[in-house]
């Protein structure tokens, strides 16, 4: 029997040793308000067990983890109609560049990328009635809890600063792959990056990913396939220019963001969720990253 709580608080006294913290993001201005000291893990087994180390209970900003949860409601929306317009390859790429996006004519490499995100986001404007409402309603409805909210004070940091994400917006649209006006897309793209999270929640919101599509109630959000292809795509483009790097070191399907949050996960098995602010540079939680190596050398699972 793996002792998941010692494991936990062993990798706890290990990374709060760490000096360098990382840095964080700055280019949101909201986000430099938050302590770099802060660190936490919630494990959650698909068996039902929890475990919890550190800040796991406090909110943050989950910033790019959005865009899984974005991807499965428009992929339960319209299927695999998603395709037409995105591809499934890694960029290569750091998440905002856009040369790619002119080269290969308004086609996003992938969900994860802030273009192929902002796709994601003009479908989900298209398709649901209130996309703001919807959209958080869908995640509370998962994780089975209503507290789930946009930090305001975010997303208006964001649009106040958000200059790459507008041209690359009005990039797409000039290829024909934004249907919708760029102030609406951009306004629902915003809040659903500003979503605030707990590392618990976190956890509960990922755990359709590690049972086939089924949520926390056991009710369906996905097929089978669709969790798969959304697991693939988070190991390949789930870290951007680091995607390989993860992959190597860590061995799970995951997504970060920079507010500092990561999420992984082991299908069938379990969701872990980390958070400490320091980024890396290559915009990955730094203190995250180590964390989640050290779990899956200790814990012996990985999907390799």
């Amino acid at each position: 029997m793996i002792e998941y709580q010692n494991i936990l608080d062993s990798i706890n006294q290990s990374v709060i040793k760490e000096q360098n913290k990382g840095t964080i993001a700055s280019y949101i201005p909201e986000l430099t308000n938050v302590d770099i000291n802060n660190f936490g893990i919630h494990l959650q087994l698909v068996s039902g067990e929890q475990f919890s180390v550190g800040n796991s209970h406090q909110l943050f900003s989950i910033q790019s983890i959005s865009k899984v949860l974005s991807l499965a409601l428009a992929m339960s929306q319209v299927g695999t109609a998603i395709w037409d317009r995105l591809d499934v390859e890694p960029s290569g790429n750091p998440f905002n560049h856009l040369s790619l996006l002119e080269l290969e004519e308004g086609i996003p490499r992938n969900p994860f990328i802030n273009s192929g995100a902002i796709v994601i986001a003009d479908i989900l404007v298209s398709n649901l009635e209130n996309p703001k409402t919807d959209f958080l309603n869908y995640v509370r409805d998962i994780t089975g809890d209503n507290s789930i909210d946009y930090n305001y004070k975010v997303a208006q940091s964001e649009k106040e600063t958000g200059f790459n994400n507008y041209a690359a917006a009005n990039l797409l649209k000039s290829f024909n792959n934004l249907n919708n006006d760029v102030e609406d897309v951009l306004d629902f793209y915003f809040h659903q990056c500003a979503l605030e999270m707990t590392c618990q929640q976190l956890s509960k919101a990922f755990f359709l990913f590690a049972n086939k599509g089924n949520c926390l109630a056991n009710k369906a959000r996905l097929t089978k396939s669709q969790a798969k292809r959304i697991n693939a795509i988070m190991l390949t483009c789930g870290f951007y220019d680091e995607a390989g790097e993860f992959a190597f070191e860590v061995g799970l399907p995951g997504k970060s963001g920079v507010g500092g949050g990561i999420v992984a996960l082991l299908p069938n098995q379990f969701v872990i969720s980390v958070w400490s602010p320091g980024l890396n540079e290559r915009g990955n939680s730094k203190l995250g990253m180590q964390a989640l190596e050290q779990f899956t050398t200790l814990a012996n699972q990985s999907i390799f």
